[in-house]
């Protein structure tokens, strides 16, 4: 069964190409400057009764000509089947394309990945006829992506870190440097990024993570992101308490403290903009006070009036 895991670790390559650089750095292959990179059919079939299918196969030429294809399989776990397919990708593809082909195996789990490089080979009383080595990427070769400033510079490498690391301790790590990285972006490659993490890791415990990260920290206005749009298309009486609880859930997460009248004020409150206005100044304050008026007085509650 095909998971949306699955899809993340081959699918990324074909739409952020740029990721293969630093992968093919991890693995020791050099990589051609100035590279076009092109998606190719996949489908490997020879006959109607056998299906067969490359994950992801890709045309990678050079600016001075030269051409390789590199096949990309995401592999979820050992799948003994796999040890006769792959060499068979490669030699149909080799085949129908005439241009060199490697096969790069991406993995998550460590067990997988060994079992993965091979190589495989396949001969009789002594003597191989053909031989298969893979290139596999998995945790112990690619390294977390977790400080900011590096996701905001290589924001598909951190997603496909995020996506490799994501059974391992360092996940959390790494979707919070990238959370951050997201309001540094521009809202397209932001979009792409929180919908692609969103599918890739689904319901898993680092999924959830995600989805909590994202809700608060790129909740900026104006942006136009994925998650504004469709608050943008609530109720106002929804945005009011959306805008809310975006409000001190920044305050939380950037560690200040939330007296039991300022938020009251602020769940209370129904003016959108003075909500829009708190919103934005709660990536900035250094107290939570400081939401209201320059001198950080914060006007009598309705109780404490009455």
């Amino acid at each position: 069964m095909v998971t949306s895991a699955h899809e993340g670790m081959h699918r990324i390559f074909q739409e952020r190409p740029e990721i293969l650089t630093p992968v093919f750095e991890v693995l020791s292959v050099e990589s051609p400057e100035k590279a076009a990179v092109d998606a190719i059919v996949s489908d490997v079939t020879e006959a109607k009764p056998l299906a067969r299918h490359v994950d992801t196969v890709l045309r990678v030429t050079a600016a001075d000509g030269d051409a390789f294809l590199l096949a990309v399989e995401a592999q979820e776990r050992r799948d003994p089947k796999k040890e006769s397919s792959w060499p068979y990708y490669i030699a149909y593809l080799n085949s129908k394309y005439g241009l060199p082909v490697l096969l790069l195996v991406a993995c998550r789990d460590r067990a997988t990945a060994k079992w993965a490089a091979g190589p495989f080979q396949c001969g009789v009383r002594g003597w191989t006829a053909q031989r298969t080595y893979p290139l596999v990427v998995s945790p112990d070769n690619i390294p977390p992506v977790i400080d900011e400033r590096t996701a905001a510079e290589k924001p598909a490498m951190a997603a496909f870190s995020a996506l490799v690391h994501a059974n391992s301790p360092d996940v959390d790590v790494i979707l919070d440097a990238l959370a951050r990285a997201l309001a540094r972006l521009d809202p397209d490659v932001s979009d792409y990024i929180y919908q692609f993490l969103d599918a890739a890791l689904g319901n898993s415990p680092a999924g959830e993570k995600w989805r909590n990260l994202v809700s608060f920290v790129n909740y900026f206005p104006g942006r136009g992101t994925v998650m504004e749009r469709a608050y943008l298309h609530g109720k106002a009486e929804g945005k009011a308490r959306g805008e809310a609880k975006g409000i001190l859930r920044m305050l939380q997460y950037r560690g200040l403290s939330i007296s039991e009248q300022v938020r009251e004020r602020i769940t209370t409150c129904t003016d959108l903009d003075r909500l829009d206005d708190w919103l934005e100044r709660a990536g900035t304050v250094k107290r939570a006070e400081d939401l209201f008026d320059a001198a950080s007085e914060v006007p009598p509650s309705a109780a404490e009036r009455g």
